[in-house]
């Protein structure tokens, strides 16, 4: 019940995406019981009939990844502060946001069962007068209930399952081991350091407690400046919120001006008058993970090389086959390195925009891609992937391959809509979470014809960085069989 009055008070935008998750689980149902119509209509070809069972699997996963993704983007259903003690915890919040993705899925795949029903003639007692529609369609013959069941039971069951794993609640991760500096950070981990943090005269001072005795009262007020805010709090080191109590012959940061007889606890405040106020220190950004980067990079190789293979040696499919299996196993191989490979290549694409003495708007665009590189960068991948097949599709298939049928096209306008709602949703997804900072540049005089700049720039360095790699890696897969 829950789940229903969130639904139904939910915004206009909201209702939207909602919709777009029951439209994409209605055209994958609706292919699911179509390779159930061939199976039935051609029992003695049951590997065409296995062929195009797995060809929906392109479909599905498009379908629940777009769930997914409309589910993290769901304000009805994201903790908050005082709900866990009405008993909406994030345990709830998410089992609530599992079965609200459920009831839409289910939506859709009953108006594919519908849609399945009216175009045999089921519903209105005449048959369809395409015999290739009949063939899909198994005109004449009973349905199994349990197999057309067990088929439109898939999106909603994987959809609730993997939203429920992707929100599950987790627990903090504990503090990652100190790193040897800038260049030496490791590990998953490892706070991001903010602005100026590296300059910033101090900011990695720390001495024993036998040299804070040996420098003297003047050297531990000057350590002690170092640490000072604007407001006269003292600060930590951003890596280390809550740092251990200082205890003896252990390294620690000084923060306390005057040298007291006991050391001070190190949330401790107190004023120096020989120190000059620092500004606040950024609120450390989340640690974004681009390890996968090389793997994508590794991924994508292999897939080329698989494809670059199997297609040597088996040639060009001949008219109305698909092509082998080698060459299937490479193009998703491929698909898989873009995807892993995007969120690293939205981080580098920041970086490059901070390059070369940057001024404020390329500097905030840079610094906008680098903190959603792991959101959007891996819908931005996936997105690439689906450009660079529909280019090899569109090359090879365009004489006389295989023709392009109501069905095939369905499949293909299916994940091509889930993978651009996928990403457009992320997109709103960044925007919510970076509300707080916009509003705080614009209370600091921003003016809001630079911040859409900011978002045009950043909009044109992805699609520089991205439009030739997905060539190129087009050109690559299609070269094989282009003969």
């Amino acid at each position: 019940m829950l789940a229903l009055r969130l639904t139904r008070t939910a915004h206009l935008a909201v209702h939207l995406r909602r919709l777009l998750v029951a439209l994409a689980s209605a055209g994958t149902g609706f292919l699911l019981l179509c390779a159930l119509g061939h199976a039935l209509s051609h029992p003695d070809a049951p590997g065409a009939s296995a062929l195009r069972l797995a060809w929906c699997a392109a479909p599905l996963a498009a379908a629940v990844y777009l769930a997914v993704a409309v589910a993290r983007t769901d304000p009805g259903t994201r903790p908050r502060s005082g709900l866990s003690a009405i008993g909406l915890g994030p345990g709830r919040l998410m089992a609530v946001s599992a079965t609200t993705t459920a009831l839409s899925a289910a939506l859709g795949s009953l108006a594919a069962l519908l849609a399945f029903l009216y175009l045999r003639g089921s519903l209105t007692g005449r048959p369809p007068s395409d015999r290739v529609a009949a063939d899909a369609l198994a005109v004449g013959q009973s349905l199994p209930a349990p197999a057309v069941l067990t088929l439109l039971v898939l999106v909603p069951a994987l959809a609730s399952a993997s939203v429920a794993h992707t929100l599950r609640p987790r627990d903090p991760r504990p503090a990652a081991p100190r790193g040897y500096g800038r260049f030496g950070a490791y590990g998953w981990g490892k706070a991001r350091e903010t602005f100026g943090a590296y300059g910033r005269f101090g900011a990695r001072l720390a001495v024993t407690a036998g040299s804070r005795a040996a420098a003297g009262p003047a050297g531990s007020r000057a350590a002690g400046a170092a640490r000072v805010g604007a407001g006269g709090a003292l600060l930590t080191q951003a890596s280390d919120p809550h740092p251990p109590a200082p205890t003896d012959g252990t390294t620690q940061t000084l923060d306390a001006a005057p040298p007291a007889p006991a050391p001070a606890p190190a949330d401790a405040t107190s004023q120096t008058p020989d120190a000059t106020p620092a500004a606040h220190p950024e609120p450390t950004p989340r640690p974004q993970n681009t390890t996968a980067l090389p793997w994508g990079i590794a991924v994508l190789t292999a897939g080329l090389t698989v494809e670059t293979y199997t297609g040597n040696a088996a040639g060009a499919p001949a008219p109305g086959t698909a092509p082998s299996a080698g060459v299937l196993i490479g193009w998703a191989l491929t698909a898989l390195g873009l995807a892993l490979a995007g969120p690293g290549l939205t981080h580098l694409c920041g970086r490059l925009l901070q390059a070369a003495r940057p001024g404020a708007l390329r500097l905030l665009a840079g610094r906008v891609l680098m903190e959603e590189a792991q959101r959007v960068g891996r819908p931005l991948g996936v997105v690439a992937a689906v450009a660079a097949a529909a280019y090899v599709a569109t090359t090879v298939y365009d004489g006389d391959g295989p023709a392009f049928g109501p069905l095939t096209t369905l499949g293909a306008l299916l994940v091509a809509g889930c993978t651009v709602a996928t990403l457009l949703t992320a997109a709103v997804e960044a925007r919510d979470a970076r509300a707080d900072t916009t509003d705080a540049l614009l209370r600091l005089g921003a003016p809001p014809a630079t911040l859409r700049a900011a978002a045009a720039v950043r909009a044109a360095a992805l699609l520089v960085l991205f439009g030739p790699l997905v060539l190129i890696v087009a050109v690559l897969a299609a070269l094989p069989l282009d003969h």
